[in-house]
């Protein structure tokens, strides 16, 4: 999609309308768009930062950004073009959430192996604790990133191993309003 035309081609439209929650003419807006702010297709690690510092101007998103930079880099090539970027768009807007819980799961799975360890929960946490800063007033058991993790993943770890499942995290979370409501946190916006 390297192309410089600010439209999608048919062959292109049709792919995108079927792996994604969006209209043809939602894309093609989506598109036009995504080739004025990123002319050559893609978006990188450094561009991607600077968007979620515009959301998150009072603390610091960078790291966070990077784990999410990482969910939407699909291909693992340090760039991420339109149709990884609508895609990632589209579970996170308007997928359900059976889509959004996987998602959410791949983000915590830092090293892609198919299981969430408390190190690695404790990294999303406390890149997530860094990025909004204090503008959340949180409550006593979980005014750290520390006693956050501990809560959930005692919590998920329900045959105690030392690591999350999906299944396990699919559980926990459907049990903990307050990652559903972070699940459905960009629904309707788009």
């Amino acid at each position: 999609m390297g192309r410089t035309s600010s439209k999608l081609s048919h062959d292109e439209l049709s792919e995108l309308h079927r792996l994604t929650y969006f209209d043809k003419r939602e894309l093609q807006q989506w598109y036009k768009g995504f080739k004025k702010d990123f002319p050559n297709g893609t978006l990188d690690r450094n561009e991607f930062r600077k968007i979620y510092k515009q959301f998150f101007p009072f603390g610091d998103s960078s790291e966070f950004a990077d784990y999410v930079f990482q969910v939407f880099d699909q291909n693992g090539n340090g760039q991420i073009d339109f149709k990884e970027f609508i895609c990632a768009l589209s579970v996170t807007c308007r997928g359900d959430v059976e889509e959004k819980l996987l998602w959410t799961f791949k983000l915590y799975d830092i090293d892609d192996d198919g299981q969430i360890t408390y190190e690695e929960m404790l990294r999303i946490v406390e890149a997530i604790y860094k990025m909004v800063g204090t503008m959340v007033a949180l409550p006593e058991d979980e005014d750290t990133p520390e006693k956050r993790v501990k809560k959930l993943f005692s919590a998920m770890d329900t045959d105690s191993d030392g690591k999350v499942s999906l299944d396990e995290f699919k559980r926990g979370a459907q049990k903990d309003a307050s990652i559903l409501d972070a699940l459905n946190l960009y629904s309707g916006l788009v």
